[in-house]
């Protein structure tokens, strides 16, 4: 299994740990890898849960009632036939029990795309596709965040997915379908899928003309993990393009995605700080827009 640098973040008002537990145990080979408390932010007291899908990392906090989710990004589950004799029924067990307090947005039924396929809002909000592939295609991972550009930002999916391509290592175009003539409001050449790698990991796109009264926010941001701080360096001034965005980390790019720069060093002294030291930190990176590994790990061990 390769390791993500990129890692998909999700924002609760307070059920991150209920959350992934509940993740956790509905899909295969998945569990709760880490659970800290950060003190004092300005939301008071916060779980960070570290999380693991399939195979699949996510993180996710408990952040206050600021963001909620919304289909714009959202992630897709393949299963596949040729890898999977029981796919279509791991399928529906999954949709079962993703519809628990949940609604669907696409009926789980056959579309001329794919022989079983629905979308559907959990009870949490978060919004996944799920998907009976094509054995014949390429293989896919089992699970791939999806980015849908609506509103201001419909018709930009293949510039993004190429400005995405510019700026990650180990990135490369997969498939690519353009909506014909006869979709309105869809405009014609604009995209209906495409796939892309960055860093070795998959992620689709799409633009949709439809009226949606939603749009990228920080409910869900990507996570890009940095070994040093030339990396931080790089990935903030190639994404970052609202300075009133920038905050603990956070930017926001010019299509509206969320995006956190992020010192690995960081999620390693979460795991593994005591609670002086967690506090220290936390204090320390509060104050902080682009983060600045050296005084994170000089706060960290008591050296201010």
């Amino acid at each position: 299994m390769i390791e993500q640098k990129i890692v998909p973040h999700l924002w609760f008002n307070q059920e991150a740990k209920e959350a992934a537990q509940f993740y956790a145990s509905i899909f295969p080979d998945s569990k709760v890898t880490n659970i800290a408390t950060i003190h004092d932010t300005p939301s008071g007291d916060s779980n960070v849960v570290s999380f693991n899908l399939a195979g699949y990392s996510f993180m996710a906090i408990n952040g206050g009632p600021y963001f909620q989710f919304n289909p714009s990004i959202s992630f897709f589950v393949n299963f596949d036939p040729s890898r999977d004799e029981n796919a279509r029924e791991n399928l529906d067990q999954l949709w079962e029990k993703l519809a628990q307090g949940g609604t669907p947005l696409m009926l789980l039924q056959e579309y001329p795309f794919s022989k079983r396929y629905g979308w559907i809002q959990d009870k949490y909000g978060l919004t996944w596709q799920l998907i009976l592939t094509n054995p014949d295609g390429e293989e896919q991972p089992f699970i791939i965040p999806s980015l849908m550009y609506v509103q201001d930002v419909c018709g930009k999916a293949e510039e993004a997915s190429d400005f995405y391509l510019s700026v990650f290592n180990k990135s490369r175009r997969g498939e690519i379908a353009r909506y014909p003539a006869d979709m309105e409001p869809d405009k014609e050449g604009t995209l209906m899928f495409t796939d892309f790698m960055l860093e070795k990991q998959w992620f689709a796109a799409m633009d949709s003309a439809q009226s949606h009264n939603f749009k990228f926010n920080e409910a869900i941001s990507l996570l890009v993990q940095c070994e040093n701080q030339a990396e931080i360096d790089y990935y903030w001034e190639k994404l970052s393009s609202d300075p009133k965005a920038e905050q603990c980390g956070w930017l926001k790019d010019q299509y509206g995605v969320s995006w956190q720069i992020w010192p690995k060093v960081m999620g390693e002294m979460m795991a593994n700080g005591t609670n002086e030291q967690m506090d220290r930190l936390t204090k320390t990176f509060l104050q902080m827009k682009k983060f600045d590994i050296e005084k994170l790990k000089e706060a960290y061990q008591g050296k201010y």
